[in-house]
């Protein structure tokens, strides 16, 4: 346990130090300054204003960023090292495989949360100050959906650096997962429902096995209950999980991919050809 901490915490001083994770904290704390600069706690969409209406826009926001950000940061990881000759040095060292690469991943996931989390905490803050009414359920709903959005792409991406190569091959391939990700968001499920070939439900859990989808819908359900917006598809989400069992849900199944997937991730790496 002592030489998972410590990896961890040399990740965490080895990211501080890093030029990406500078421009990874310029990027969201700009998106919460712009937001209140071009006035948006002071606009009204669908009944929502004040924080709440920039909360839901930061969510939207941060689906698209953060996702990519995490994995091609990530991936450089085990398959950087590899590059670099480190394992020949870890190998003479009194550090287990399993501290090694555990600890790598608790140290990036706390590089990774912690901007994403400090500039909507700022934007409380902010509203605190200003006299703004703070959506407290929204805003714990959303910390609680960032971070499991953040314990999923960092176990693919894990998992991505354990079976690639090379670096470039590594962030190649996080690259085309994000891209495949993005393009089956709606696409897949609006294809197949509308030639008619397979039953809804079957159809919608195709996309659902999507976790951008899965993130981009719970946003939408915490302020449209209903999933309007979705037309039939909220019919076979909502009889199939209800409004809050969908919340639910949108929280432990990103997080056990990720898990599942860092665990194969590390498996790969215990057992492949380190050096």
């Amino acid at each position: 346990m002592k030489q998972l901490w410590l990896t961890a915490k040399l990740d965490i001083v080895e990211s501080l130090r890093a030029r990406w994770f500078q421009i990874y904290t310029l990027v969201f704390g700009g998106i919460v300054a712009l937001l209140f600069l071009f006035g948006l706690t002071e606009s009204r969409v669908l009944g929502f204003i004040g924080l709440s209406r920039l909360l839901v826009t930061y969510i939207q926001l941060t689906m698209a960023i953060l996702p990519i950000f995490v994995l091609i940061t990530t991936v450089r990881s085990v398959a950087g090292d590899r590059e670099a000759g480190v394992f020949e040095y870890l190998l003479s060292l009194p550090v287990s495989l399993g501290a090694w690469f555990w600890g790598k991943i608790l140290g990036r996931y706390v590089v990774i949360f912690a901007p994403v989390f400090a500039a909507m905490l700022g934007a409380v803050i902010w509203a605190l100050i200003s006299g703004i009414e703070v959506p407290w359920g929204m805003f714990g709903y959303y910390t609680a959906l960032l971070a499991a959005m953040a314990a999923c792409f960092l176990g693919i991406g894990m998992l991505i650096s354990a079976l690639a190569r090379t670096t470039d091959m590594a962030q190649g391939a996080a690259f085309m997962v994000w891209l495949s990700l993005l393009l089956f968001l709606d696409l897949i499920l609006l294809g197949v429902m509308i030639q008619g070939k397979v039953a809804p439900e079957v159809a919608v859990s195709i996309a659902l096995a999507n976790p951008l989808q899965v993130f981009r819908t719970a946003a939408l359900a915490l302020f449209d209950p209903q999933l309007i917006v979705l037309g039939p598809s909220a019919y076979v989400i909502l009889d199939a999980f209800g409004a809050f069992g969908y919340q639910v849900f949108a929280l432990i199944y990103p997080t056990v991919l990720g898990v599942v997937s860092a665990a194969i991730g590390y498996q790969i790496f215990r057992r492949g050809d380190l050096p």
